[in-house]
């Protein structure tokens, strides 16, 4: 690499992209999140490796990995972006909350609970730009790919916060007309006389998506979805067995829970990132979220069954 002059400044752009690069792990993928081309960020990069003197990225097949000279940058330009969201949060006044916050949910979670309610939030906070990141798979609060995440198992490692926002129930449940064709589901009768609708294995973004196992030894799903919005419409088409979270399944009046014997339980985690955990839209989207989940409490752990 080239020697920085003394007189070159380093723009705050070139620093931004560098961030979105660190954090995505792909110049492809960061592009898309800052709104640039790739080409761009590209170009930036190379400018900034030039006037710093150092290489900060190793190509590999998966995509961009920091050298130490990246890992030291990371560090200071993270406390940078750190220092300005506080500026802009001053800026705003105390009661205004102001500029992007993400927030990564599972697909179900996302779907039928905060989607449902975020307008309350986004009413109180009108300067405030929501990402709601709904989808299968989750953003890395730890590589700051989120603001805030609710995730199916704590973290083990990372810079990051976490605390359990919730535990919840799912059970096994059918259509009402899939059984009135069919008779009563029994554990002999799963995935024989009533398909099974379930997860595609090779597209498990969780280990705790795997409820299948915790019924025992029975037949593949032959029904099969990386989406759980699908397959509950799956399920209350008549077209299998499934099973479902409580929150999702107390909204469809054409299911009927079947082996009531049978509940599996998971947790939600809400995780955000050690740095940026007191900015105050971290802490106002964290508290109306936890507010949220404990008014719907009995969506998550009822304790009648229907």
């Amino acid at each position: 690499m080239t020697q920085p002059r003394p007189h070159d400044n380093l723009a705050w752009n070139d620093l931004q992209d560098f961030l979105a690069v660190a954090r995505a792990g792909q110049i492809a993928r960061a592009a898309a999140q800052v709104g640039v081309d790739a080409t761009t960020i590209g170009r930036r990069l190379r400018r900034l490796e030039a006037r710093l003197g150092h290489t900060l990225f190793e190509q590999t097949r998966e995509g961009q990995v920091l050298t130490e000279a990246g890992e030291a940058l990371l560090a200071q330009v993270e406390e940078m972006q750190n220092a300005a969201e506080r500026i802009v949060e001053a800026r705003g006044g105390a009661g205004s909350l102001t500029g992007l916050l993400r927030v990564s949910v599972s697909e179900g979670f996302g779907t039928w609970l905060v989607a449902r309610h975020l307008h309350e939030f986004a009413a109180a906070h009108p300067a405030l730009t929501v990402d709601l990141a709904a989808s299968s798979g989750f953003l890395s609060p730890s590589r700051r790919e989120a603001d805030v995440a609710v995730l199916l198992a704590r973290p083990r490692h990372g810079p990051v916060v976490a605390g359990k926002l919730s535990d919840y129930a799912l059970h096994l449940y059918a259509a009402r007309t899939l059984v009135a064709r069919h008779g009563p589901v029994t554990r002999e009768s799963l995935g024989v006389a009533h398909p099974l609708v379930g997860y595609i294995p090779d597209l498990l973004y969780a280990p705790e998506l795997r409820y299948l196992d915790d019924i025992g030894p029975l037949p593949a799903p032959t029904l099969r979805s990386s989406s759980i919005n699908a397959q509950a419409r799956l399920i209350a088409s008549g077209a299998g067995i499934g099973v479902l979270p409580h929150f999702i399944a107390v909204d469809m009046p054409e299911l009927v829970r079947v082996m009531p014997d049978v509940t599996i339980h998971r947790s939600f985690w809400l995780v955000t990132h050690r740095d940026t955990r007191q900015l105050r839209r971290v802490r106002a989207f964290s508290a109306w979220l936890t507010a949220l989940v404990a008014k719907h409490r009995e969506h998550f752990c009822p304790t009648v069954n229907f």
